[in-house]
């Protein structure tokens, strides 16, 4: 991986007004935040540089306003939920460029915290505008990027600030970089990925860049019918999509040639109705009938995969095996995930995982905690897994 600055590079910055971009793009229910993950995660950074007499001024997007101001958009309803989670005072301030935010920093001093106003609330953001990324640039010293989640973007406050302030990467960005490299950049082999998730039509990118980075690449959740269909098995009711059976025969081929191993399921979970806790059979992949439907991975796949794990020193993980959040659908995700889980407490395994529904299943399973590194990034994950460049870490390592 190419070298970037961190917070132990940035010298003395007592005084200085530092721009922090941040993600405070949360959920909210009833008018407050309703999960404050992405706030926990720039607690680090936030915490360190306001100690060391930073004045530092919080950037970040919160919804999709698209280019106008919009009172239910706007950052001022996450301040309390921030300042909780950083157990000091926060200043909100109107503006986040021009003459608005630069009232409204007058009356900051070293150590002060401030949020701004939502980056989409100017049209310029969305399009990396020069003259925003300058206005915004005016009211700092220095820029540190710490939204990881937000860096397949290339949005003023997330590249473009790069170019024109000296360029920094927060704590929750370099635990994130170092992680991804320790998965794909430059792993520990033999190296496994998992990738689950209901269609193959989401996730084909991530599929063909994967075969030629992994040693072993475990198909799940809808899309492995979708792969079981192309080798000739019939999946009855199964959701499955049969126009990308070549694209599936194609992922086939290029594993092969890079000798790389695709495992599917050969024993499953069916039901005839998609519900929680229906009647259910275990049964051979090819014994699934026509009126049946493949619901989750059986436990004798199950129990080859994991020895799949212990023979890996590497993991990467997106996407669940069975239709999760269905009992009994859960079983192949929560046994995988608790067993790569404790082959990393053991040592034996570097485990990283990331998307939305990823960290909830392992959540579920109750082994998140014991993964060596759970990405909270949802579009950015992906992009990563697909071998893409994403602008906001590529402005970082210049």
């Amino acid at each position: 991986m190419a070298a970037f600055k961190t917070l132990d590079d940035i010298g003395d910055v007592r005084g200085k007004r530092v721009l922090v971009r941040v993600d405070l793009n949360v959920p909210m229910q009833d008018g407050s935040v309703s999960d404050t993950t992405r706030l926990q995660a720039m607690v680090p950074t936030v915490s360190e540089l306001a100690d060391k007499g930073a004045i530092v001024l919080l950037l970040s997007h919160f919804g999709r306003p698209k280019g106008a101001k919009n009172p239910s958009q706007s950052l001022s309803l996450v301040i309390d939920a921030v300042a909780d989670v950083l157990g000091r005072s926060v200043m909100f301030v109107s503006d986040c460029a021009g003459e608005g935010a630069r009232a409204g920093l007058t009356v900051l001093a070293p150590g002060d915290v401030a949020v701004l106003e939502n980056t989409r609330f100017h049209a310029g953001e969305e399009k990396n505008d020069p003259a925003l990324v300058a206005a915004m640039a005016e009211l700092g010293d220095v820029y540190v990027n710490d939204a990881f989640s937000a860096a397949h973007r290339a949005h003023a406050s997330t590249e473009g600030l790069a170019h024109v302030l000296p360029a920094f990467a927060g704590r929750a960005m370099e635990a994130e970089l170092k992680a991804l490299d320790a998965a794909l950049g430059n792993p520990t082999r033999p190296v496994a990925a998992i990738v689950g998730g209901a269609k193959v039509s989401s996730k084909i990118d991530v599929l063909r860049h994967l075969v030629g980075q992994v040693d072993h690449l475990v198909i799940g959740g809808g899309m492995a019918n979708t792969f079981l269909a192309a080798r000739g098995i019939d999946v009855g009711k199964s959701l499955c999509e049969h126009d990308l059976l070549e694209t599936a025969n194609a992922i086939f081929d290029a594993a092969d040639k890079a000798g790389c191993t695709i495992h599917l399921p050969y024993d499953v979970v069916v039901a005839k109705e998609f519900r929680a806790n229906p009647p259910v059979r275990t049964v051979n992949v090819h014994e699934v009938a026509a009126d049946e439907m493949i619901l989750d991975v059986g436990p004798a796949a199950v129990e080859a995969l994991s020895d799949v794990l212990k023979n890996c020193r590497t993991l990467v993980w997106n996407g669940p095996l069975g239709a999760f959040e269905t009992p009994p659908f859960d079983t192949a995700t929560v046994a995988l995930a608790r067993t790569a889980a404790a082959l990393t407490r053991e040592g034996s395994l570097v485990s990283v995982a990331g998307g939305g529904d990823t960290v909830a299943a392992l959540n579920q399973a109750g082994a998140a905690g014991d993964f060596t590194f759970v990405s909270t990034a949802g579009g950015a994950f992906l992009e990563w897994m697909e071998g893409r460049e994403l602008p906001g870490v590529a402005a970082l390592m210049r």
